[in-house]
């Protein structure tokens, strides 16, 4: 029997139940994963609360890191003790989990553990962002709005090495200059500046190749 936290009636933080679970061995695709690290985003609160219809009970959490225990019969290239992670599989507040064992990524020494949990998630969005949507390269324009949050300061950060321009727009002075220190090549503060004009100006009137928008309603129609 192994720990977890646990959502059988949706509602506050008082929803979030500490019980014990019984796992069971691994099937033949998956593995029993201990967990050592585990991300957190506003999403479990949407899901915790109600917002986000689940199943109930269920387990808040998506992305974690952990070590490998034991390994069904069927998988090949990994082994007991090997460093893993993974993003999208609903279930991770919890000691340990039985998860498909294609839905893990091996990690390098690297990596430690509370970072890999955290940027697993936002990694990978950032990742289709830059390299599915619109694949960013040299001499690209890049406008991305709400830089200062987690996507946002890796895409920033990883637009700027493919040698892109990177505009954010910020809610603040202070994230203004954070976001200067990581990618940004132009910082405009949304609740101070008109982020179209000055988005316009430093793209020499010509708007950017591409906008990235998550804030939505108030900064889709400026966005060019």
């Amino acid at each position: 029997m192994i720990q977890a936290i646990r959502v059988h009636d949706t509602g506050g933080p008082e929803a979030l139940i500490w019980e014990g679970i019984d796992l069971g061995p691994p099937g033949p695709d998956d593995v029993r994963l201990r967990h050592t690290a585990i991300g957190v985003n506003f999403i479990d609160v949407y899901r915790r609360s109600g917002l986000y219809p689940v199943d109930r009970p269920f387990i808040p959490a998506a992305r974690e890191l952990g070590s490998s225990r034991r390994v069904g019969k069927a998988i090949e290239g990994l082994k007991p003790g090997d460093r893993v992670a993974y993003a999208g599989v609903l279930g991770s507040y919890c000691e340990s989990r039985l998860i498909p064992a294609d839905r893990l990524v091996k990690l390098p020494d690297a990596i430690d553990d509370a970072t890999a949990a955290a940027a697993m998630l936002k990694g990978l969005t950032a990742e289709y962002l830059l390299r599915r949507i619109f694949p960013v390269g040299p001499g690209h324009d890049v406008l991305f709005h709400a830089a200062a949050g987690g996507v946002g300061l890796i895409a920033c950060q990883w637009a700027n090495a493919l040698g892109a321009r990177v505009i954010g727009t910020v809610g603040s002075d202070a994230k203004a200059t954070l976001v200067r220190a990581n990618g940004c090549h132009h910082a405009i503060n949304y609740n101070t500046e008109d982020f179209a004009s000055e988005s316009a100006r430093s793209t020499n009137g010509r708007g950017a190749d591409v906008a990235y928008d998550s804030v939505g309603r108030d900064t889709f129609p400026g966005s060019r």
